[in-house]
């Protein structure tokens, strides 16, 4: 009879199984580090970084380790944590649960670092229980304070002030977050973020269930600033041209943009309610678009119960508008301002309603998918 494994027994005996430099695409890989387990504890995982080249995530430094190593979903959490905050020059964050952002920010005015970490937390502080945090700027004494008041898994930001590391290891004082896990990420200059920001070693591999490989470019933007917002036009033959009549308000340009950096990393379909530097809500990987944002809306009610408000927010939708109602259960909300990609043959119906409706709709440049 074949000897039945535990877990443990079968992750030590199947880890040393991955080989310590590997090659895929004509790039080879070195492993990092042997990992606690994969996207679940009975999957054995390790992790490698690009040979030869710095790499933000694969050089990090564990400063503090937790009751025991990273996860898979760490690490994919971290990554994607990344990938919205390394646009933003001022201070910024985004709290990451099950590969999607439960909330993120960025500082508006005179917000501390800490204000713009309550911001991304408190935009959904249910799903930031155990989640993994990414700050763009060095991290206070004053964040890491609060940080340690509610339970989480990793924190990573490119660097950490004097004092901090203390407040982090003071396991006495906050008993709930003596495991969490403290990392410093490298240059967050160094992650291409426009589509003519890199070359083809920063392709993605998605390994499909037979073994088979899809090697694909990463998914980047077009969209620099708030000046490569374009108010949505259109023309087809059941109402002829029609552009977008209604214009953002500077503050909802800035919005708009910050909605749409962060709705890269949002599983599709995908859209985001944000509004002075802040996620609302954001719908996720749902199969329509009504969907998505139906589950935004019901989220941002059953967050504040009844006490907030969507009146002048705007909405970032990863995919185009099919039919108007979309851009009609936004509006209904409160929703004044919407970006999303063009494509669609009633693009110039759509764009009629948001007239209608008081509606500004910017069209983007390109869809941004995400299925991770």
């Amino acid at each position: 009879m074949a000897e039945k494994l535990n877990r443990n027994t079968y992750l030590s005996k199947n880890v040393g199984n991955f080989q310590e430099v590997v090659e895929i695409n004509g790039r080879k890989f070195v492993k990092v580090d042997d990992l606690r387990y994969g996207t679940n504890p009975h999957q054995v995982a390790c992790y490698y970084k690009p040979v030869g080249q710095s790499s933000v995530i694969g050089d990090m430094k564990i400063l503090k380790n937790g009751k025991s190593g990273l996860s898979q979903t760490n690490l994919e959490d971290i990554s994607y944590a990344l990938n919205i905050i390394k646009f933003f020059k001022n201070p910024a964050c985004a709290v990451m649960k099950h590969v999607n952002p439960s909330g993120a920010a960025m500082a508006c005015k005179n917000d501390t670092l800490k204000d713009v970490y309550l911001k991304a937390r408190d935009a959904d502080a249910r799903a930031a229980f155990g989640s993994v945090i990414a700050f763009n700027k060095e991290v206070d004494i004053e964040t890491a304070k609060e940080i340690m008041s509610t339970f989480c898994e990793c924190v990573v930001a490119p660097s950490y002030a004097e004092g901090v590391l203390d407040v982090f290891n003071d396991g006495e004082t906050y008993k709930l977050n003596k495991h969490i896990r403290i990392l410093q990420c490298g240059d967050l200059d160094l992650l291409p973020k426009y589509v003519d920001d890199c070359d083809d070693s920063y392709n993605t591999i998605k390994v499909l269930g037979d073994g088979s490989l899809v090697i694909a470019a990463p998914l980047l933007t077009a969209i620099h600033g708030v000046e490569d917002l374009k108010l949505a036009e259109a023309e087809n033959k059941s109402c002829g041209y029609q552009k977008s009549q209604h214009n953002a308000t500077p503050e909802q340009l800035a919005d708009l943009l910050f909605a749409w950096y962060v709705n890269i990393s949002v599983r599709s379909n995908g859209v985001v309610i944000a509004q002075n530097g802040q996620t609302l809500s954001v719908g996720t990987g749902e199969q329509d678009r009504v969907g998505a944002i139906e589950q935004a809306i019901i989220k941002f009610a059953e967050k504040y119960e009844g006490t907030g408000t969507l009146k002048n927010a705007v909405m970032a939708s990863d995919g185009f508008f099919p039919f108007a109602d979309g851009v009609e259960k936004a509006a209904a909300a409160g929703i004044t301002a919407i970006i999303a990609p063009a494509g669609s043959l009633r693009d110039a119906d759509v764009i009629k309603r948001a007239n209608e409706l008081g509606v500004a709709l910017y069209h983007a440049p390109e869809r941004i998918f995400s299925h991770h």
